[in-house]
């Protein structure tokens, strides 16, 4: 489990924005990683993804890696921001651009 908790690690440190999700932007597997992806997109971010379905180990190991017991995980700068509720909390109330913005990931920023 170790090489997979690296592997995680890895994609977080390696993406100022990236999602945990379920199936892809384009084509989610479930409704709350719809919602999260869609949000993102709402704030124009360059995010990258992981579709946690295709690798059952992260699947598993990201639930642990961010002691977060939901998929999606949203990550901004390394830090874990959250699952769906907060993601759309934050997106509505503007919080979730503003901290696109200042991890330089808005598609306007380029």
């Amino acid at each position: 489990m170790d090489e997979v908790q690296e592997a995680i690690k890895k994609q977080v440190e390696s993406h100022p924005v990236i999602l945990f999700m379920k199936g892809t932007p384009q084509f989610p597997q479930c409704g709350f990683s719809m919602k999260a992806s869609q949000a993102l997109a709402g704030c124009e971010a360059e995010f990258a993804y992981v579709n946690v379905l295709e690798d059952e180990r992260i699947r598993q190991g990201i639930k642990e890696f961010g002691n977060w017991p939901t998929i999606p995980q949203l990550y901004i700068n390394g830090e874990l921001v959250g699952g769906c509720d907060i993601i759309l909390e934050m997106f509505e109330s503007g919080d979730l651009e503003s901290m696109i913005q200042s991890a330089g990931a808005a598609r306007n920023d380029a």
